[in-house]
């Protein structure tokens, strides 16, 4: 047998087993996804707050800026010529919005999650991070070439007693979870880790936002804020391409953090910086994220709407957020169900491992602050 026979195989499996994946032919306009001649309303996108679909903002910031006159590329990693002053502005408003010491920016949300820890971490570190982190914090996790323990999905028990057992014989702990989990769109206990990390002098909390930055707080820096612990978590990550319709993504710490960073993290140093038209948009829209509340209490109220339409059915769903799962279990069902949707206009996919746990695939429900109780009554009726 050859090489490649080998991965043919493989994919023959992925088949089999209703775990087979393929790049959509899809078209965009606003909230519909047009693919196979069907106009679908679009349940999977991340464009929380409906910034990317409406288009308002972006009409605003192309109007009140020269593109012509923007780099299309920075050209250069930020160490080099890739520093510009874009990058700058809008670290400096993250920083401030956050009311945090310093803020670094990156080109992705995998970027952030697979350098931080890696630069941190060395071998008298320990990271106890929730079995249901994101891939990229997991790869992170194991580049770190740190010892680790995932502890059981929101267990704080089970936690407190890896904390128990190994606080005196590291140097540096790192819990780290999410705060609004991308799959199960449950959350995590913030207030109880902050409680935890004070007990003890060498523990720091990491927590990525990505799924709750622009949805929650008052000025939509996330469930942190909404909590009142921003100034407690060391280390807060969030993405730019979900509610902030951008690309990118930041951590917001302390000016030691960040100069430590800015010398140890690889995906940071040896990456080609985002363009600046890139980074004047995100600043752009931040700007604006504190004055969205209208658009957060509308996903707030319609989120919550969908769930008690859904439990009203017999549906048990451990979502509290805008994230709701449709466990299946089963690939091919999930497959199946989603392509029922489709057919009937919704635009729905399924999640398959490993995504998530080998006999939990489902269809990932993503809401946005523009859709309608009437658009959501009828994909209930259709579940």
């Amino acid at each position: 047998m050859n090489i490649k026979e080998t991965f043919s195989e493989e994919l023959e499996k992925l088949k089999v087993s209703g775990n087979f994946r393929s790049l959509p032919e899809i078209a965009h306009e606003g909230r519909y996804i047009f693919s196979r001649g069907r106009k679908m309303l679009d349940f999977s996108s991340n464009d929380y707050l409906g910034i990317a679909a409406e288009g308002k903002l972006w009409k605003e910031f192309s109007d009140s800026t020269d593109i012509r006159r923007e780099l299309p590329s920075s050209s250069s990693s930020r160490l080099l010529t890739g520093n510009f002053p874009e990058f700058r502005a809008l670290e400096a408003r993250l920083a401030g919005l956050f009311g945090k010491e310093a803020a670094l920016v990156f080109n992705s949300g995998y970027h952030a999650n697979t350098g931080i820890l890696p630069a941190l971490c060395d071998g008298n570190s320990l990271i106890l991070a929730d079995k249901l982190v994101h891939a990229s914090i997991i790869d992170g996790i194991r580049l770190s070439g740190a010892k680790y323990v995932r502890y059981r999905h929101n267990d704080y028990v089970q936690l407190q007693r890896l904390v128990e057992d190994n606080a005196a014989g590291f140097r540096k702990i790192f819990i780290v979870t999410e705060s609004i989990f991308s799959m199960d769109g449950d959350e995590a206990d913030l207030a109880r880790l902050v409680d935890l990390k004070h007990r003890y002098g060498n523990i720091m909390l990491y927590v990525d936002e990505a799924h709750a930055f622009g949805t929650r707080g008052d000025n939509g820096c996330g469930c942190a804020e909404e909590l009142g612990v921003t100034d407690e978590i060391d280390l807060l990550v969030g993405t730019f391409g979900k509610a902030a319709a951008s690309a990118g993504a930041y951590v917001v710490c302390d000016g030691l953090i960040r100069e430590y960073l800015i010398n140890r993290m690889r995906t940071l140093i040896f990456s080609t910086a985002l363009p600046p038209l890139n980074i004047k948009w995100t600043d752009f829209v931040i700007s604006r994220l504190p004055g969205m509340k209208n658009e957060r209490e509308r996903l707030r109220e319609i989120s919550g709407y969908f769930r008690e339409r859904l439990a009203a059915k017999g549906f048990c769903s451990p979502s509290t957020s805008h994230i709701i799962p449709i466990i299946t279990g089963d690939s091919q069902a999930a497959v199946l169900k989603a392509g029922a949707l489709q057919e009937a206009g919704f635009y729905v996919l399924p999640v398959r491992p490993p995504t998530v746990p080998a006999g939990s695939s489902r269809l990932r429900l993503s809401l946005t602050a523009n859709m309608s109780k009437t658009e959501i009554d009828t994909l209930s009726e259709l579940l």
